[in-house]
């Protein structure tokens, strides 16, 4: 068994205990390796492992491994996610390429997505994502801006809006922690309300994903504890 099977196990581990802890199915949660800097041939081995969906921040760079994996007919069940910021020069190539998109923060961008997504495809999964800790440097809409930019991607054919997605600060107090996780899912709740078909919050990462499940998580985002250190950029 490699490292990253061994990790993988033991990750699917943790999301189990913490879905029991929640007296929630395992079956709702889904799990994301997050792949940025790690190569093809990581993503291999970590599909041999049982896993489907990855998620990539950097375009160009997810581009040459879907590109490489498609080549391989073992990897034609991979599921691409763009979990990072998304420039206008972009959203092409991620229309053509990608499943999900995590980070959709303008409705520009989702315009974009929506006019490029080619109609051969199903529409594209989308989740807003949201600054729920209020950083100045982090991307996101700020809570309460929500619903406008909801109604304007239901509005869109070539888009589906699935949920919610956030990144919080890290912070060692995990009342804070669930606090910030709590806040996104009661902007779903609402969104739900309004009428939106919303089944997905994008929430909880290595570190923080038990906080996460425990506040209604339903696909957590995991590289660091899967694939092991990555290199900085």
């Amino acid at each position: 068994m490699t490292p990253i099977h061994t990790n993988l196990q033991a990750v699917r581990a943790r999301v189990a205990t913490a879905a029991h802890a929640a007296g929630r199915p395992v079956e709702d949660i889904a799990l994301l390796a997050v792949s940025k800097t790690f190569g093809a041939a990581r993503i291999r081995e970590c599909y041999a492992a049982g896993q489907r969906a990855f998620g990539e921040n950097y375009v160009q760079e997810a581009l040459e491994k879907i590109a490489a994996l498609a080549a391989t007919p073992e990897t034609d069940e991979i599921e691409w996610h763009m979990i990072g910021p998304i420039q206008s020069n972009k959203t092409r190539p991620i229309a053509e390429h990608f499943h999900w998109v995590h980070s959709i923060e303008r409705d520009k961008i989702a315009q974009r997505l929506n006019d490029a997504r080619p109609a051969r495809l199903p529409p594209l999964n989308i989740c807003i994502q949201v600054n729920v800790s209020g950083e100045a440097s982090k991307s996101g809409i700020a809570p309460g801006t929500e619903v406008g930019l909801a109604d304007s991607i239901a509005s869109m054919p070539r888009l589906r809006l699935r949920g919610l997605m956030a990144i919080p600060e890290p912070t060692p107090d995990a009342s804070l922690r669930r606090q910030r996780f709590a806040r996104l899912r009661e902007m779903q709740k609402n969104l739900i309300a309004r009428g939106h078909a919303l089944d997905t919050l994008s929430m909880g990462m290595s570190d923080d994903l038990e906080d996460a499940i425990a506040e209604g998580a339903t696909m957590v985002r995991v590289g660091t504890a899967i694939f092991g250190t990555r290199d900085t950029r």
